[in-house]
């Protein structure tokens, strides 16, 4: 997703055949054929659009005449890239742009387009290994779904949509998607639909999550309903679906408004579940299966954040961890 302020990335538009621009086309037609999911597709003609405007500004027009020492001039163009407001991209989003271009060149030489693969040995940015900015403790949690007026339609609105992520973890587009029918109060599972690599998941949900979509059932998204019913569970202001921006600026002013000294936005829930819930003894795997990661080494980021056990063996087992009584002359 583009930053705010930032320009638009050239579109990819299928001109003359046999061009980089018209194969670029074609290998985006592939994806949705192949059932690719929206936004991956969307990513990566974004990112295909910055290439092939970067090689026709150097006439570089066909595929055949892009080179490996090509490619690596563009790695270097991106790496003194900067930004509108004078940053540089950092290694993340320059891995971003430059897999995008490996897996058009992947497909290309499988197609029989190419002979050979110029990116195939292209040495990509060694990447950080980071933790979240910000991890809120349980009290900050609290405190941040404290903040919506339940008095107000649309606050009582918020305070389930809070609710719901910070006890599922779910993401926020998963979240602007879920259904009237998602949630089973009954059973305290949500079914979450084509999330993250299309896959559907079915998470736990508590009751005190339960009982706020509930209330907000009852008491507000009648007010809020514009016929037809569009079938989300969470409606806007006018009435229908969330835009994830829209989600992301709305949870963003309740964290703001709590004035913990922290920032961030939805994910800020999906971190803080996942960590309370390694500190209250939650195997991993089970993190893991709730989160909708595809592999468990994306969930282990949180065992770094999660140090309350690493506190109660440092504490047992150090011998300068307790402050001692002083002794007479100290």
């Amino acid at each position: 997703m583009a930053r705010r302020g930032a320009p638009k990335p050239p579109r990819i538009v299928a001109s003359e055949p046999g061009t980089l621009s018209w194969w670029a086309a074609k290998h985006l037609e592939w994806m949705r054929t192949r059932n690719y999911s929206a936004h991956t597709t969307t990513h990566r003609m974004s990112m295909l659009g910055l290439f092939v405007a970067w090689c026709e500004t150097r006439s570089i027009s066909r595929p055949e005449e892009v080179t490996k020492p090509i490619l690596e001039s563009y790695q270097r163009h991106l790496f003194y890239l900067k930004r509108a407001d004078g940053r540089a991209l950092t290694f993340k989003s320059q891995t971003a742009r430059l897999a995008q271009v490996r897996a058009l060149f992947r497909w290309l030489t499988r197609s029989n387009v190419l002979p050979s693969n110029p990116a195939s040995d292209l040495d990509m940015p060694r990447l950080e290994k980071r933790l979240p900015k910000s991890v809120l403790t349980e009290s900050e949690v609290e405190r941040v779904l404290a903040q919506p007026k339940i008095s107000d339609v649309l606050g009582l609105r918020d305070r389930a949509m809070l609710e719901v992520l910070y006890s599922t973890g779910m993401r926020r587009t998963e979240l602007s998607e879920l259904r009237l029918e998602s949630i089973d109060v009954e059973r305290g599972t949500v079914m979450i639909r084509q999330g993250k690599g299309k896959k559907d998941r079915v998470v736990p949900i508590g009751e005190r999550a339960c009982a706020w979509v509930e209330k907000y059932l009852n008491d507000a998204r009648p007010l809020l309903l514009v016929p037809p019913d569009p079938r989300v569970l969470f409606l806007s202001q006018l009435g229908a679906a969330f835009a994830p921006g829209h989600l992301t600026a709305l949870v963003r002013q309740y964290v703001s408004a709590a004035d913990l000294g922290k920032t961030g936005s939805c994910h800020l829930f999906r971190h803080a579940m996942a960590t309370l819930m390694l500190e209250g003894g939650a195997d991993i795997r089970h993190i893991q299966e709730i989160l909708g990661h595809a592999s468990v080494a994306t969930t282990e980021i949180y065992t770094q954040v999660s140090i309350r056990r690493l506190q109660a063996v440092h504490a047992s087992t150090h011998p300068g961890a307790k402050l001692k009584p002083r002794s007479e002359g100290e």
